[in-house]
């Protein structure tokens, strides 16, 4: 059956493609941004950062890890997202970049894999896409909790102690490192016999 929708009659939310809400994030300055992925935003990441968003959804899964892995990158790529928003305000990429660290580019991640989610336009690709990123959250959730019981253990059993210890001793038998041009911890050299003294 081939149902028009009357311009005078409220669309059927359960029919309807519902948009999602734009993500935001807050930076260390107390900035909140707005990441918003559209077309308009994938051309400007691409020619401000020469990264193509729409890789993940061509198949190719190093994107993702290099946005997660690589802080500056993700900070560049959503700068560029964040561009006529940081503009507006006069912020410039090194002001943004300066209010980016630990929780603000956790939350800044989560903003653009989400978008990132959001902006395709097949269901099909917003469900897989969607499952890489759950898969590489729960990846990189395991890799963490490894770490921490590594770092658990190193320190419970007293070999990061003697690690530091055995740099130490290291450290120690090289000795004193050579002076560098314009130490003033060693000693002056004697005047020359060609300069006059006072």
């Amino acid at each position: 059956m081939d149902r028009r929708l009357n311009p005078h009659e409220t669309p059927d939310p359960d029919t309807q493609h519902t948009e999602t809400r734009m993500q935001t994030f807050t930076d260390n300055a107390g900035r909140q941004w707005q990441v918003e992925i559209n077309v308009a935003a994938l051309k400007r990441v691409r020619g401000l950062v020469r990264v193509d968003l729409m890789q993940p959804i061509d198949g190719s899964g190093g994107l993702l890890e290099r946005l997660v892995r690589d802080p500056v990158l993700l900070c560049d790529v959503v700068y560029a997202l964040c561009k006529p928003e940081a503009d507006t305000r006069g912020v410039s990429d090194e002001d943004f970049g300066r209010a980016m660290a630990g929780d603000a580019i956790e939350h800044a991640t989560a903003a653009l894999l989400e978008e990132l989610v959001a902006f395709c336009p097949s269901p099909r690709d917003r469900a897989n896409l969607g499952r890489v990123l759950q898969a590489t959250r729960e990846v990189m959730d395991k890799a963490r909790d490894l770490a921490t019981r590594r770092i658990d253990h190193l320190i419970q059993s007293g070999e990061l102690d003697r690690l530091a210890e055995s740099a130490l001793e290291e450290v120690g038998r090289a000795g004193p490192p050579p002076p560098t041009p314009g130490d003033s911890s060693g000693t002056a050299p004697e005047p020359s016999a060609s300069i006059p003294a006072p």
